[in-house]
């Protein structure tokens, strides 16, 4: 299957220009796509593009990412209201080194084959690019009727809009063709991939090398990803899912794809993986038979959460997930590390115990009833131990006398207190 068929088929291309597709066949071409480097991390929104140039390298072709490290300077009209904060150098290289880190695991960046990835920073040429540099070599190529005739300055500039735009942002597309028309200079990159909302600033660099150096260029874009319900997708309540642990944990990362509706996961299942089209198919029609199984998700989660992080991390995962709803044991809890335990009850009720009180060693009742309060009286939580609906670390208890020491705390910290099936408490000693 050719790159342009297996994107097809995935449901990755929403536009192309013609021709793309006999200049592939012709010969090893070199393509990019863009990531704004504003954070040390991607997110998921970031992983269709990504996902493209790893198909593109697997078909044997050269895949740039360019971190736009000048452009990210400034805003970009497609979707923006607002111009983004200027990155001083030092944390524009950290955040360079750190994406080229994690991009690493689905790029093959180090090896000497023909069509090894690459990284480039446009900050290292727009850096010294003047004002009249610009609009002489830049600005007299492109007209101001092509540039307003792009949906994403029309939008913006519609008796509709409230925001209106800068001069700065009107000039982006111009920006962003300069880097094409870099890239096709001193790179020979022929492509340029990335989001549909990037139509407009794509071909406008496919029109500046046509016009200043009578060159060929394309460009393909990925529908922009969303979910059934029309919320947005990578969002949740608590913001972004990062693909770096320290801001979205293996767990909650699993948790967010395990928890994808059956049409989603079946969309997502084809472009945030590498499945074979056969399995993908003989998946979706297992999962049609009995979707309360809930196969599809299970297995998209498994393969992003593989390839995002780890084996071992998708295997605690799972096992995290059982906590709640499963069979799990005090030695399951213990297992997990703290970010892990703390994501899994998150929104439980905290009760703040002085940690002395472990220490010397604390009656059960004195604990749940008097110091942390989790139960209103020790008559009713007596009568809750003899009818057997106390657990502590997810195993019952049913000993009204137990002295509770420091042994029973998990990560030398906390203590999971259970009510029933459904209601948990975690005590935190502090």
């Amino acid at each position: 299957m050719s790159f342009i068929e297996e994107l097809q088929w995935r449901g990755m291309i929403h536009d192309m220009m013609p021709g793309i597709e006999e200049q592939l066949e012709k010969e090893l071409t070199s393509a990019y796509v863009g990531i704004d480097p504003t954070a040390d991390s991607l997110h998921i929104g970031h992983l269709v593009g990504v996902m493209m140039l790893k198909h593109f390298q697997v078909a044997g072709h050269k895949p740039i990412v360019l971190v736009g490290g000048a452009t990210g300077m400034i805003g970009d009209p497609s979707g923006k209201s607002q111009e983004r904060n200027l990155l001083d150098e030092k944390t524009l290289r950290h955040n360079q080194e750190c994406l080229r880190n994690q991009l690493s695991g689905f790029l093959d960046f180090d090896s000497d084959a023909e069509n090894a990835a690459e990284m480039v920073n446009n900050y290292d040429w727009m850096k010294d690019f003047s004002f009249l540099d610009f609009i002489r070599d830049i600005g007299k190529h492109i007209t101001v009727n092509y540039m307003m005739s792009k949906d994403s300055v029309k939008k913006r500039l519609s008796a509709d809009s409230k925001t209106g735009m800068s001069f700065t942002e009107f000039t982006y597309q111009l920006v962003q063709g300069t880097d094409f028309l870099e890239l096709y200079k001193s790179k020979n990159c022929k492509l340029q991939m990335g989001g549909s909302d990037q139509w407009g600033n794509i071909t406008t660099g496919t029109e500046l090398i046509r016009r200043k150096e009578g060159g060929q260029a394309w460009a393909i874009t990925c529908p922009l990803i969303t979910k059934a319900d029309g919320g947005k997708f990578g969002k949740t309540e608590s913001g972004n899912i990062w693909l770096d642990p320290k801001y979205t944990s293996p767990y909650k990362f699993y948790q967010f794809w395990l928890n994808t509706s059956d049409e989603d996961a079946e969309k997502y299942i084809k472009i945030f993986t590498l499945i074979s089209r056969e399995e993908v198919e003989a998946l979706v029609a297992e999962h049609k038979e009995a979707p309360h199984l809930r196969k599809l998700q299970q297995r998209l989660a498994k393969e992003v959460t593989v390839m995002i992080h780890s084996e071992a991390d998708y295997e605690m995962a799972v096992e995290a997930s059982q906590i709640l709803f499963g069979r799990a044991t005090a030695d399951a809890l213990r297992k997990l590390d703290e970010d892990t335990f703390l994501s899994v009850f998150e929104g439980v009720p905290q009760f703040n115990v002085d940690k002395s009180e472990f220490e010397n060693g604390v009656d059960v009742v004195e604990l749940l009833a008097v110091k942390a309060e989790v139960f209103p009286s020790k008559g009713e939580l007596r009568r809750l131990f003899k009818g057997n609906a106390i657990s502590l670390n997810k195993e019952k208890e049913p000993n009204a006398e137990l002295v509770v020491t420091k042994e029973h705390l998990i990560a030398d910290k906390y203590l999971l207190v259970q009510k029933g099936k459904k209601n948990y408490f975690l005590i935190v000693a502090c």
